[in-house]
């Protein structure tokens, strides 16, 4: 089935693996943290998350609003017929840059992470200058 999608269709559905990923990292750690009867619940009571599961939850709120953006860019340009060497470039930057994200955000280093931000962010508008 990988074969008959485009290169950039492709790094889409490994990107929204990647966010499924990155989703479920702050839910395990609200499991390990609280219990899974706890967060099973409605979780109005629950204790201060950890400073970590704070951090993957952004993350993972940062990656749900770049692939709102990054779908939109793919699918878009796929119903166009648009898909070219750049294309596919700016879809592997973006899809690269948010691994590369996803790893630094983790990990807490600072003015690091907002370059790898905006690297995804060249990368979609790659895609998008070439329906332009």
């Amino acid at each position: 089935m990988l074969s008959s999608m485009t290169p950039e269709l492709t790094l889409l559905l490994w990107s929204t693996i990647l966010t499924f990923v990155l989703i479920m990292i702050p839910a395990g750690m609200g499991i390990k943290e609280n219990g899974g009867p706890a967060q099973a619940g409605p979780r109005d009571d629950l204790p201060e998350p950890s400073v970590l599961r704070k951090r993957a939850t952004r993350l993972s709120e940062n990656m749900l609003e770049n692939m709102v953006l990054f779908a939109a860019l793919v699918l878009t340009a796929n119903a166009a017929g648009v898909s070219n060497d750049t294309t596919v470039l700016g879809a592997q930057i973006f899809f690269y840059a948010r691994i590369a994200h996803a790893v630094i955000y983790l990990a807490g280093w600072p003015f690091v992470r907002p370059l790898v931000w905006f690297a995804g962010v060249i990368g979609m508008g790659m895609i998008a200058a070439q329906m332009l």
